[in-house]
């Protein structure tokens, strides 16, 4: 019984911690761009480019993406416009949440992405990380 009365207070002392943060007001497209990381602390940004040549479209890379980022854990999408797709993932521990972006820049034919955290001075590589399996799964198995 006691145990079970130690886990307990340990769920609960977590819970206290689940830290929510406010959501970034730079979110969203501005002059035909995701907003820069204003540090790589919490943030990361990446440009990807689209071969049009093999009819990929930033658009339809997009959202070749959408069933990769429902796949990872704890990730929620919460806006889906044409061209533009923002999600959450929160952590699993403390609950820290972090926004990602993709924008499809048809005039550039590059897909852009954005992966911030909310809160903290740093996110342990957790952005970057977020951004390097989206890009991987933009490349194309090769033909057997």
């Amino acid at each position: 019984m006691i145990y079970l009365l130690q886990h307990l207070a340990v769920v609960l002392s977590l819970a206290l911690f689940h830290i929510v943060g406010p959501v970034p007001i730079d979110l969203g497209v501005h002059d035909g761009a995701l907003a820069p990381c204003a540090t790589p602390a919490h943030c990361a940004r990446a440009d990807w480019p689209i071969q049009q040549r093999s009819g990929d479209t930033p658009q339809s890379a997009l959202e070749s993406l959408i069933p990769v980022i429902e796949a990872m854990g704890a990730t929620k999408v919460v806006e889906r416009a044409e061209g533009y797709l923002h999600a959450t993932a929160t952590s699993s521990l403390f609950g820290f949440v972090d926004d990602l972006e993709l924008y499809a820049d048809n005039e550039h034919a590059i897909l852009q992405a954005r992966s911030v955290s909310r809160l903290g001075d740093s996110d342990l590589g957790v952005n970057s990380k977020r951004l390097e399996i989206l890009r991987k799964a933009l490349i194309p198995a090769p033909k057997v």
